[in-house]
């Protein structure tokens, strides 16, 4: 049974950082393509970053990038979600996701296989 566990969430101030982990077990972890998706109470989900089977190709959404690094060690089984320069819109529960379908799909939360349960992000103002 595969199972992917988000951790790392909480309560920053805005301008501050935090590091998600998301944790796979369950599946060959190289496999697949790994994602972080986000949603806002009241909007829907939101795709944030991806990253490819190897780590060498990432995809961002336009509102994170130069502030939000996706990474991944396949020795590990886990992906990373390090988040520089939090604003309080970054405010949302974040979902780790496993795709076996390659980078191009990425950015589509209908390719994905696996979700996690979700982590809560607050940033303040």
């Amino acid at each position: 049974q595969v199972h992917l566990v988000e951790s790392g969430g909480g309560l920053v101030q805005a301008g501050g950082s935090l590091i998600l982990s998301c944790a796979a077990s369950g599946l060959t972890f190289d496999h697949y393509t790994m994602g972080w998706f986000r949603q806002a109470p009241g909007q829907g989900r939101e795709f944030v970053a991806s990253v490819g089977r190897t780590g060498s190709i990432t995809h961002y959404t336009d509102t994170v990038k130069g502030r939000f690094t996706i990474s991944r060690d396949n020795t590990a089984n886990t992906v990373y979600l390090q988040m520089n320069s939090l604003k309080p819109e970054d405010t949302a529960v974040y979902y780790c996701a496993a795709s076996n379908y390659g980078i191009g799909s990425s950015l589509m939360a209908s390719s994905y296989d696996y979700w996690g349960l979700g982590t809560q992000v607050t940033v303040s103002t």
